[in-house]
């Protein structure tokens, strides 16, 4: 058993109710803020580091192109048992690396305990109070510059 066997399903990583708690999330921490925060999830990373293939992902599903360059992407290698946070150049200049260090050891905490789905909601609630109080919501202005669901890769 390594040190991270909280991914143990293989075919079907979450239930139909843990995926829709895991876009609630997202969809109610956007609420407040200009923000946007995607999940990516995969079986295996191809690259030797997360943060390289995050940023891939990130660049591929268009991320940087928010108004304010400021989207999130928490990416998860499940049977690599891999995982990053990746912050676009506006919020991670405005909170720098400590912030994110410190949710990732949230994450791999909460995973150990088996508690996959509560820490990703977790860390999407965390990332949405920062964007809150960085980039708060614009009633005039604010648009969902892009999807809330989970994006599944192979």
């Amino acid at each position: 058993m390594g040190i991270f066997s909280f991914f143990k399903k293989r075919n079907r990583y979450f239930s139909e109710e843990e995926k829709q708690q895991i876009v609630d999330a997202i969809r109610k921490s956007e609420r407040t803020t200009s923000g946007e925060i995607r999940v990516f999830v995969e079986s295996k990373n191809s690259f030797v580091d997360p943060v390289d293939r995050a940023s891939q992902v990130f660049f591929k599903l268009k991320m940087d192109e928010t108004e304010h360059r400021n989207a999130v992407l928490l990416y998860l290698a499940m049977k690599h048992h891999e995982l990053a946070l990746f912050a676009d150049e506006g919020i991670y200049k405005a909170i720098g690396k400590e912030f994110w260090d410190h949710e990732v050891l949230l994450l791999i905490r909460s995973f150990k305990a088996d508690r996959l789905v509560e820490g990703i909601v977790n860390c999407v609630v965390d990332i949405g109070k920062l964007l809150q109080e960085k980039f708060p919501y614009e009633p005039a202005t604010d648009k969902n510059e892009l999807p809330d669901d989970i994006v599944f890769g192979k």
